[in-house]
């Protein structure tokens, strides 16, 4: 079963920061886009209407934060309540992927890259690059 060609937009959501992250099930491969950093969530939702414009994905794809054992905490009502949010605001296919470690994996990236400095709006749209990254892998192992 072939996977349907389709561009995907990754979420890296945070209760301020927002990552980032265009990907596409034809090449399978994810990349790093922007990160919203607004004060205020009306200005977090327009500057998603953007993006969202300027790529016309057809999925979205929202990291849902949870304990390294696999159970809720505070920031994952927030995480579903965002991805509530993006379906009905936008009208799109939405869907969750385990997020688990990707903030520790993205520094560790930039760390490597950048020796030693730390960039809080590099790292969260790094973050939606491994979310995407891991959804697009999945869905290539479940469709070969």
């Amino acid at each position: 079963m072939t996977l349907p060609v389709a561009t995907v937009l990754a979420f890296d959501f945070g209760a301020r920061r927002i990552g980032m992250a265009i990907g596409n099930t034809l090449t399978g491969s994810a990349r790093e886009l922007a990160t919203i950093d607004e004060p205020r969530e009306a200005q977090r939702w327009e500057a998603i209407a953007r993006v969202i414009a300027e790529w016309q994905p057809q999925i979205l794809v929202v990291g849902l934060p949870v304990h390294a054992d696999g159970t809720p905490h505070a920031m994952t009502a927030r995480a579903a309540a965002f991805t509530q949010r993006l379906h009905t605001t936008f009208a799109l296919a939405v869907e969750t992927a385990d997020e688990r470690h990707t903030t520790q994996a993205a520094q560790g990236e930039i760390v490597a890259a950048r020796g030693g400095q730390r960039a809080r709006a590099t790292r969260d749209a790094v973050a939606a690059r491994l979310i995407l990254q891991g959804w697009l892998d999945e869905r290539a192992r479940a469709g070969s």
